[in-house]
């Protein structure tokens, strides 16, 4: 029965690679590498010492061929695959973090606001050394989301290595259902100025910004900030869409391309809804993705001043093919370049900056450089969120005496105001 099996496999592998030499130009011998594998799996399943799982084996090959590629890409098993459908719809359970790997290490993006992870203090850059007194080290994303993720009310611990901390800090954290927050809306931050904090670019992202916007217009405001710190992107169309709110003249917002794709462009439309109201867009190391595009569309299309710390650097762009009987492959195919021709991918090798003084490579450099400490933005972080009270106005979670002042937003409302005054002034 085995025989038969690998006799099938065989040859239907052999059939696609003939089919696939007629086309290649390069004639490689990608048949004889892969009768390798095949050769190590038949002599596995004969001989091994114990009865072995053979989709099992044939999942951790899957996994292992995609593993030095980049830490994107990845094969998924129906769990996986089925979680990033439903992350993308908005709502999952867990202790709500974007992770990456970095130099081999699980490492965060970002924590997602209003979850456990969030109201913990954990910080973008962080690099989860310990999932359960286990070790990540060499982990992959889809390992470490079956680990971080379960039944809400049930608890995992973290042990964290921050920079600049001497030793490493362990976290236990209750999990959760993780309802993404995408858009929070101050109609009127302060002197006619809005504000507006994108969280996720997921389905929703568009439609609420939207609204946010119309609320935003109903005061008349002067000015906007758009906050995209620890924002780590998501859908592409949602990002581009939203560009096209503040962009017009068919200019190009971003473009993707790649070894077998060509240049895709995305363009603003003819007219854009609020080409004309002053913008501010703050962003930090967890800006990614998404984020970037945005932000890098409305710096190269001089329409908007970038304020905060250089972005987290991801520039690729992944493809989800379903591969049938519930397995998914989520393959790096392209990169997005911004409209001037930047890609800001960060190599996937380099090393955690240590200092404010040394930028790495890819990310988008704001037009201001404003570095806040560690500390600072931990605390911020708590601030910003928001204890809801029946019958009350949101309060935060942190007492009025205990807060920090945001020195970014500070900034970003001074350059609005002074672009006002400039512009009042010229009209006299």
């Amino acid at each position: 029965m085995k025989s038969k099996f690998f006799r099938t496999v065989f040859i239907t592998i052999f059939l696609i690679l003939f089919s696939l030499s007629l086309e290649s130009k390069t004639g490689d011998d990608t048949y004889s590498k892969i009768k390798l594998l095949l050769d190590v799996l038949n002599y596995t399943t004969e001989n091994y010492v114990e009865e072995v799982d053979v989709q099992k084996l044939i999942n951790s090959a899957a996994k292992g061929m995609l593993k030095p590629l980049d830490s994107f890409s990845q094969f998924l098993e129906p769990d996986h695959y089925k979680e990033l459908k439903v992350e993308t719809e908005g709502q999952f359970g867990g202790i709500g973090i974007r992770i990456a790997i970095r130099d081999g290490w699980l490492t965060v993006i970002t924590p997602l606001p209003g979850t456990p992870a969030y109201k913990a203090g954990i910080l973008p850059n962080d690099k989860i050394i310990k999932i359960e007194n286990e070790s990540t080290e060499g982990i992959s994303i889809e390992e470490a989301v079956k680990k971080l993720r379960g039944t809400p009310g049930t608890k995992v611990t973290i042990t964290i290595m921050r920079e600049g901390a001497k030793e490493p800090i362990d976290y236990t954290l209750t999990r959760d259902i993780i309802k993404i927050e995408v858009v929070k809306c101050k109609p009127e931050l302060v002197d006619g100025i809005g504000y507006i904090a994108l969280y996720e670019f997921n389905k929703n992202s568009y439609n609420e910004m939207v609204k946010a916007l119309e609320m935003i217009k109903k005061q008349n405001a002067k000015g906007l900030i758009l906050d995209l710190r620890n924002n780590p992107g998501g859908l592409l169309d949602q990002a581009v869409e939203i560009a096209k709110l503040f962009i017009g003249g068919n200019k190009l917002i971003v473009y993707t391309e790649g070894r077998k794709s060509p240049r895709r462009e995305y363009r603003a439309d003819k007219v854009a809804p609020y080409e004309d109201i002053p913008m501010v867009v703050l962003v930090n190391a967890g800006s990614a993705s998404g984020a970037e595009i945005l932000a890098g569309a409305l710096q190269d299309n001089k329409r908007a001043i970038i304020v905060g710390s250089q972005t987290f650097g991801k520039a690729s762009v992944q493809s989800v093919i379903d591969l049938g009987n519930g397995y998914g492959l989520k393959l790096t195919t392209a990169k997005y370049y911004t409209p001037s021709g930047r890609c800001i991918q960060r190599e996937e090798k380099e090393k955690t900056v240590k200092t404010s003084t040394e930028p790495y490579s890819g990310g988008i450099i704001p037009d201001i450089i404003i570095n806040v400490p560690k500390e600072i933005e931990a605390k911020l972080y708590q601030q910003r969120e928001e204890i809801y009270i029946p019958g009350q106005e949101p309060i935060s979670a942190v007492k009025k005496e205990e807060q920090v002042e945001d020195i970014v937003l500070t900034r970003a409302v001074e350059i609005l105001k002074a672009i006002r005054m400039y512009t009042d002034y010229i009209k006299k």
